[in-house]
């Protein structure tokens, strides 16, 4: 591998940096979508909850939401006291980079894109199968998974390459149609009374800590995936200083309680013992299964077609995340000056974008040519990487949070930058444990690859702090 060094100073003064900069007017509600896309919603309740339902803790699966919901907001006290500190878009790498260093912040920068690409490439492998459940909806013919994979991946390198607004409209739209007819399902189920009255497992302490806490956890906290890239859009966001905490917490909470209640409404609808069972025998049909039992065959096949949508705007929202990590890494001179130059007209990382989908097209093109079966092997052995890859994230974050505010609480409360950050990383550690204990898992049951997919993490981490030792930290000017 050659030396990667800093560029020439009249390297780096060309363009200024206003020229590599992005441009955007995003306010509260549009960076909400980008993230609540990103943890696709209606994908979480169609696939994570029956996991959760079966294999966790049952009819108390919907209560590890709030506990995964109260981790995370305690995170999200400390990440955004820091953000008025951290004055350039690049997310986790910007608020590491701040606290402990340019090698830590760069390394795990390289750990950020080895996990949003991942689950942007594994998704594909979910979109194609749902993609021939909606064409086979519609009495079309059975065709290849790979071509609805192609169609959507042509789309969202196209939105990828225009401006952040029209991605951030598109993805609205989608997000608010999944979470319409979710919400109607509640409501039916609710006003209904259940099967035979509401479920209590939400609330039953016994209920709750049932089965297995731990894998119930698990599969909670893994849903929440994409919430956290708030701060990636900070150059693109209106008055981020207010703009980004706003989101961070909308989001959070908007997340928490969709997962929570919907959960609960879905075990109230067959009762606690049967939508266990059911969840067991049946998972990949229970959402569709509970949709035609309380609002016809009418709203389940509203919910197929949207659950292609959802994720189609998941891939979207990762796609829009992974460039702009590329883009920020760029800007820093550790990849090509000329992925930091965005578009003249939309204002958006172009080239960093189509770098992504070059990888993406590799990826899913490997798994249409050596036959892997697109959701047990390509989707599953992918996510395995991110989930692996975003708790790592947050716990650094999490740790440059303390480290930054140590010894100088910048006037802010002990609870904000100390106490509420370290229940925080506590709860974050606590779930990486779990995570690493049943990766073999989440990966289909082979330990081997659970193993490779960490080794692939701690070599991408390694490698990037090792660059980051070699490259000047160029902290880039803000205007």
């Amino acid at each position: 591998m050659s030396e990667i060094t800093a560029a020439p100073d009249s390297v780096r003064d060309e363009p200024q940096p206003s020229a590599r900069k992005l441009r955007g007017n995003l306010g509260v509600a549009s960076i909400v979508f980008l993230v609540v896309a990103a943890a696709a919603p209606l994908g979480v309740i169609g696939g994570v909850v029956p996991l959760g339902l079966a294999a966790g803790n049952g009819a108390g699966f919907p209560a590890t939401f709030i506990i995964s919901t109260v981790i995370l907001l305690l995170f999200a006290v400390g990440f955004t006291a820091m953000t008025p500190y951290v004055e350039e878009a690049g997310a986790f790498f910007s608020y590491v980079r701040r606290s402990l260093g340019l090698p830590a912040g760069i390394g795990i920068a390289f750990v950020a894109i080895v996990s949003y690409v991942a689950l942007e490439a594994g998704v594909y492998g979910l979109l194609g199968p749902a993609g021939v459940a909606v064409v086979d909806l519609f009495g079309g013919p059975t065709l290849q998974w790979w071509l609805f994979a192609a169609v959507a991946f042509a789309v969202v390198t196209l939105l990828g390459y225009r401006h952040i607004e029209l991605s951030s409209k598109v993805l609205g739209v989608l997000l608010s149609a999944e979470i319409a007819i979710v919400v109607v399902l509640d409501l039916v189920i609710v006003a209904r009374g259940g099967d035979h009255g509401l479920s209590t497992g939400i609330i039953n302490p016994s209920a709750i800590v049932s089965g297995s806490l731990g894998i119930g956890l698990l599969f909670a906290i893994i849903s929440y995936v994409g919430f956290e890239a708030t701060a990636i859009y900070r150059d693109e966001a209106r008055t981020p200083e207010r703009t980004i905490p706003r989101a961070t917490y909308v989001a959070l909470i908007l997340i928490g309680v969709f997962y929570a209640v919907t959960a609960w409404a879905l075990v109230s609808g067959w009762g606690d013992e049967a939508a266990v069972q059911r969840a067991t025998d049946s998972g990949a049909t229970f959402l569709g299964d509970t949709a035609q039992r309380y609002i016809g065959i009418v709203g389940a096949d509203i919910i197929t077609v949207l659950y292609f949508t959802s994720l189609f705007a998941c891939i979207l929202a990762f796609h829009t995340i992974a460039s702009r990590y590329l883009f920020a890494l760029s800007q820093r001179d550790v990849l090509p000056a000329s992925l930091s130059r965005p578009h003249t007209k939309h204002g958006s990382p172009h080239r960093a974008s189509l770098w992504i989908s070059g990888v993406v097209a590799i990826s899913v093109a490997l798994a249409a040519v050596f036959k892997l079966d697109p959701a047990a092997q390509f989707y599953t052995w992918f996510a395995g990487t991110t989930t692996v890859g975003v708790i790592v994230l947050l716990i650094a974050t999490s740790v440059a949070v303390l480290v930054f505010f140590g010894k100088d609480r910048r006037g802010l409360s002990q609870w904000r930058v100390r106490i509420a950050p370290a229940i925080g990383l506590v709860g974050l550690l606590g779930s990486l444990v779990l995570i690493l204990a049943n990766l073999d898992t989440l990966v289909g049951g082979s330990s081997v690859l659970a193993w490779v997919i960490v080794g692939l993490l701690v070599a991408a981490f390694v490698v990037g702090a090792i660059v980051g030792t070699r490259v000047r930290d160029n902290t880039v000017a803000q205007s």
